[in-house]
C-alpha cells in the first residue's frame, strides 16, 4: 500500500481539525444560549443580563434620540395631565420598577387624559399611561403589572428589534387609534394617535417575552405576581362583552387565554413564594379618585355644552312676579331673577 503524500495528510488533518473546531463552536454557541436562556428566567440576575440581545440596526444612542421624537408627536397630539399629584405618583411607581428591571436607558414617564385602556411605551423609554387604565385597574399592583410589561419592552429593545427585521417596515406611517399594548384592548372613542406602527406591534415570542419578564419585575419591586393575572382576566372578560374591539393590528398578541395560563406557570415555576407582597395602597386611591373626579368634570361640563340636551323654555316675563301677586317685593323689576330659579305662581284670591 502506497502512502499518502505528506501534503495530502496534512490538508486532510487540517480539515478534521477545522470540523472538529467548527462543531465545538456550535457546542459552546448553544452552551452560551442556554446560560443566556437560563438568566433571563432568574428573577436573581436581574440587572446583570442582557435581555436585549439580537438583530439591531440601532445604536441605544439612536433608540433613544427615535423615541424622543415619536413622544413628541405623541405629545402635540395627546392632553398629558399635569395635575402634580397624579403626575407624580404615576411617575415614582414607574421609575422604581424601573430600577428593578433590566432596562439600559433612563424612563421618561407621563400620563394621557384620556378613558381608553391602555399603556404604551416607546424606544429608549418614553412611557405613557393612559388615565383610563387607572381607572380600570382595583389595585395598583395590577397597575405595576401593566406598566411593568411596558418596561420590559423596552429593557428587550422589542420596538428597534422588530423595526430591524424589516417586518413592517410598509407600515411605519399607518395612522392608527392606540388600542394595544399590555392588554392589547382599548376603547373605539379614544384619542387618535399618528404613530409608526412597527415600534409597537411586535410578534407573539417578543409579546410573551415581555409578560415573563414584566413578571420578574413587578415581583422584584415587591408587587403580587398573581394581580399580573387578575388584570388579564379583566381584559378578558371586557373583550367578550364587546366582542370586535380588540384592533386588528394587535392580532398577532397571544390569545388572552394562552396569556393568562403562560402567566400563571412562569409564576409558579420562576417565582419563590413570599410571605408578604404589596396589592394596594393609598396613594393609589387617592389617584383613582382625583382622576374620577376629573372625568366626571369633564363630563359635566360636555353635558353643558351640548346643543342638544333637554332644556326648560319660560315664557316671556315668567321669572318674575306680576304685580298683581299679593306679597311680591319685585314688582317692577322685570327680569331681575336671573338665576333662573322657578317661579309659585298663586291663583287670584276670591
Amino acid at each position: 500500500m502506497r502512502s499518502q503524500p505528506a501534503s495530502l495528510r496534512s490538508a486532510r488533518l487540517r480539515q478534521t481539525i477545522l470540523r472538529s473546531s467548527a462543531g465545538f463552536a456550535v457546542i459552546l454557541l448553544i452552551a452560551f444560549s442556554a446560560f443566556g436562556a437560563d438568566k433571563k428566567k432568574d428573577p436573581d440576575e436581574i440587572g446583570n443580563r442582557d435581555v436585549g440581545k439580537g438583530l439591531n440596526l440601532y445604536s441605544l444612542d439612536k433608540e433613544i434620540a427615535l423615541g424622543k421624537g415619536l413622544a413628541q408627536d405623541v405629545e402635540r397630539q395627546a392632553k398629558i395631565i399635569d395635575e402634580p399629584v397624579v403626575a407624580e405618583y404615576v411617575n415614582r411607581l414607574g421609575q422604581n420598577l424601573v430600577r428593578n428591571s433590566d432596562a439600559k436607558v433612563p424612563f421618561t414617564i407621563k400620563v394621557i387624559d384620556t378613558e381608553d385602556v391602555n399603556a404604551f411605551a416607546l424606544p429608549g423609554g418614553f412611557f405613557f399611561v393612559n388615565s383610563g387604565l387607572i381607572l380600570k385597574a382595583d389595585t395598583e399592583a395590577e397597575l405595576a403589572g401593566v406598566m411593568s410589561h411596558e418596561i420590559a419592552h423596552v429593557a428587550a429593545r422589542h420596538g428597534t428589534r422588530q423595526a430591524s427585521r424589516g417586518e413592517v417596515a410598509q407600515l411605519a406611517t399607518i395612522p392608527l387609534i392606540f388600542m394595544g399594548g399590555w392588554a392589547g384592548f382599548g376603547a373605539r372613542q379614544g384619542v387618535s394617535l399618528l404613530m409608526p406602527i412597527g415600534f409597537l406591534q411586535f410578534s407573539r415570542a417578543f409579546e410573551s417575552e415581555a409578560d415573563m419578564l414584566g413578571l420578574q419585575y413587578m415581583y422584584k419591586a415587591g408587587y403580587d405576581p398573581e394581580a399580573f393575572v387578575d388584570f388579564f382576566e379583566k381584559i378578558e372578560s371586557l373583550e367578550k362583552k364587546k366582542p370586535g374591539t380588540l384592533a386588528k393590528v394587535f392580532s398577532t398578541h397571544p390569545l388572552t387565554d394562552d396569556r393568562i395560563a403562560a402567566a400563571q406557570k412562569n409564576i409558579q415555576s420562576l417565582l419563590k413564594e413570599r410571605p408578604e407582597y404589596v396589592v394596594t395602597t393609598s396613594e393609589f386611591n387617592d389617584v383613582k379618585a382625583r382622576l374620577m373626579a376629573m372625568h366626571n368634570r369633564r363630563k359635566i361640563d360636555n353635558n353643558n355644552q351640548d346643543p342638544n340636551r333637554p332644556r326648560l323654555n319660560r315664557k316671556p316675563g315668567s321669572g318674575t312676579s306680576t304685580a298683581g301677586d299679593s306679597g311680591s317685593g319685585n314688582s317692577g323689576n322685570a327680569g331681575s331673577d336671573s338665576d333662573d330659579r322657578p317661579t309659585l305662581k298663586r291663583r287670584p284670591q276670591d
